[in-house]
């Protein structure tokens, strides 16, 4: 039986010890972000992941991105990241940019087929920040079923997902509705892989030197899958990220 928590104001205890609860027990929590609405599973059970994927209905083809508190956290997860790459976190963070990296070789977690890469974001939510404080890395896709709109408030995504997810926190109807823009830093040079939030011209305003195939009004539809690499989440539309693609995938926001 699923619970749902206030997760605005002051008395944001109980929503948090809920929450933190389910995620230690592998049972999945959907959570409000500055883009859509997410479902979120700890990043390091794999069983937790893998329902994550079982709930939205999507594979292993299409792991989720992974949300963190701070840049900061950056290095404990990826390796190799570039100059350029940690320019766009730093200006970005805490925003609607996931970046793909090369994942750090020593973690123990499954996200499914990510060719070795990860994609991250830091959301700009103070309360899900919080949150991501307490619980570690979340891996997180948009709360809807795949091939569905992403849901922008907790009544859509408890409409999608029902049974599946243990705790909704409604932090009302989120006010950004497009998904992160999505950046591969794996190659020799920063490539934008989707255009959400950011746009093209915001991003080089940073990296000048970004590439990308999109045009800058191109922006993917809802799990319609990206180009491989070596591809999210969420944060979210559902897009091969949104949810946010990792390195050969991209994430699912």
């Amino acid at each position: 039986m699923s619970e749902r928590f206030d997760f605005t104001g002051d008395e944001l205890a109980p929503a948090y010890r809920a929450a933190v609860d389910a995620i230690e027990a592998g049972d999945l929590v959907v959570l409000p972000t500055d883009t859509v609405y997410g479902i979120a599973a700890d990043a390091f059970k794999a069983d937790a992941v893998q329902r994550l994927l079982d709930a939205k209905g999507r594979g292993r083809d299409m792991p989720p991105p992974v949300l963190i508190s701070v840049v900061e956290s950056l290095d404990a997860l990826a390796t190799d990241v570039p100059e350029a790459g940690r320019k766009l976190c730093e200006k970005f963070w805490p925003g609607p940019l996931t970046v793909i990296c090369h994942a750090q070789g020593s973690l123990m977690w499954d996200l499914g087929e990510t060719q070795g890469t990860v994609a991250l974001r830091v959301p700009d939510h103070e309360n899900t920040r919080e949150l991501l404080s307490r619980t570690g890395p979340l891996a997180v896709s948009s709360a809807n079923l795949s091939g569905q709109p992403a849901a922008l408030d907790v009544y859509d995504a408890e409409a999608q997902l029902l049974d599946s997810v243990a705790v909704y926190l409604d932090g009302g109807a989120v006010t950004g509705g497009q998904p992160s823009s999505i950046v591969d830093l794996t190659g020799d040079v920063p490539h934008i892989v989707r255009i959400g939030a950011l746009s093209v011209q915001q991003i080089r305003e940073v990296v000048p030197e970004a590439t990308t195939d999109l045009e800058p009004d191109e922006k993917p539809q809802d799990e319609k899958p990206t180009e491989s690499i070596a591809d999210a989440s969420e944060e979210v539309t559902d897009d091969k990220p949104e949810d946010e693609k990792s390195a050969d995938v991209r994430p699912a926001d």
